[in-house]
């Protein structure tokens, strides 16, 4: 069977990391129909390759520039319409699971990520513009922008909070959520429709960590390609041990949904590592994977779908452990990753608005 439905059935469901016109126009449905994709994210530098490849985009990108428009909104005037594109193709699978699953989610300029006020105003302005209830606006895990979050939490938007990186930045957003979907419901509005997913990015966190490792002896390599997995794993717990205990009875009661743990940037870095490592190990109810086109294909064609999220909790308890003893501070690791993911995205926006300058 489809290891990719096989993850269904567990209660995973999968994304594309990828939006383009070429997508729309014929692959995206077929994804839809045989693998059971429930999703799509995009971000500046998916929007840079599919814009730059012109496929689908060259007169709709003449045509804006000879408008007096702004690099900016010459981009959100091509990206909208794909947006809304592919929402109307994920209609069908909205409608049918009540909500859970058929999401396309786009980002605000990674220029604001450390501008709360200028987020918020973004995630509203999009939302309006692409208006549908299938939507989701991407913002980031700053500290800057969470209350932007909880705030369009409030608003009844749906968020992807992205560039999360670590446990600190799990219980932080599961933080703001919470208090979003109260203020909420203390405003008189309904939680039953809104939906939010928070995307915790894996590869970048074995790739930076697997370097400090090399210096660290044998002890050092016994835990390299391990790190990911297991930070995922002991979120996961924590997240459901919270949303499942008296902390969210209230919320629960009102109908309110569960922010789901997204698996980010699932595609294997280190040749050395298998290709499905980062769905293979990561399977499991309540949860989302969203995955670059090859590893989409790779899992697909020899992927191992069982639930091995459940497994090894006290086994990734002991590998953080001892990376902890080995003085590497996974605190600090995540917000040097936020920092690296925030200045890669500015340099991804930056080639995009010079071709539509």
């Amino acid at each position: 069977m489809n290891p990719l439905l096989v993850a269904k059935s567990l209660g995973q469901r999968i994304w594309l990391d990828n939006l383009s016109r070429e997508l729309l126009a014929g692959p995206l449905q077929k994804l839809i129909t045989e693998d059971g994709l429930a999703g799509v994210t995009s971000n500046p530098a998916i929007f840079q390759k599919s814009i730059s490849s012109g496929a689908g985009y060259g007169d709709d990108l003449a045509r804006l520039k000879a408008r007096p428009l702004s690099a900016e909104q010459r981009f959100e005037a091509l990206a909208v319409p794909d947006v809304q594109g592919a929402c109307d193709q994920f209609a069908a699978s909205y409608r049918e699971s009540a909500g859970l699953d058929g999401y396309v989610s786009l980002e605000v300029s990674p220029y604001l990520a450390r501008d709360g006020a200028g987020t918020l105003a973004a995630a509203q302005r999009l939302w309006a513009a692409i208006d549908r209830p299938n939507a989701m606006i991407k913002i980031p895990a700053t500290a800057e922008s969470l209350p932007a979050f909880t705030a369009a939490i409030a608003a009844g938007i749906n968020v992807n909070v992205t560039l999360m990186f670590g446990q600190q930045h799990c219980d932080a957003v599961f933080d703001a959520y919470v208090a979003g979907l109260r203020q909420r419901l203390a405003s008189g509005g309904s939680v039953s429709q809104l939906r939010s997913v928070a995307s915790l990015f894996l590869s970048r966190v074995d790739t930076l960590v697997d370097a400090r490792l090399d210096g660290l002896g044998q002890a050092g390599q016994a835990l390299k390609g391990k790190v990911a997995v297991s930070v995922v794993r002991q979120a996961y717990a924590r997240w459901q041990a919270r949303w499942h205990g008296p902390e969210c009875a209230d919320l629960r009661a009102a109908g309110a949904h569960m922010q789901r743990l997204l698996w980010a940037s699932t595609g294997t870095k280190n040749p050395a590592y298998p290709d499905t490592l980062y769905v293979d190990e990561l399977i499991g109810p309540d949860t989302v994977n969203t995955l670059p086109d090859a590893t989409l294909v790779a899992f697909r064609d020899h992927g191992k779908a069982q639930p091995r999220l459940l497994e090894d909790h006290e086994q990734a308890a002991a590998v953080l452990a001892q990376l902890a003893e080995l003085g590497v501070d996974m605190d600090a690791v995540s917000a040097q990753l936020q920092a690296d993911g925030l200045k890669l995205f500015d340099e991804a926006f930056d080639k995009l608005l010079s071709l539509l300058a």
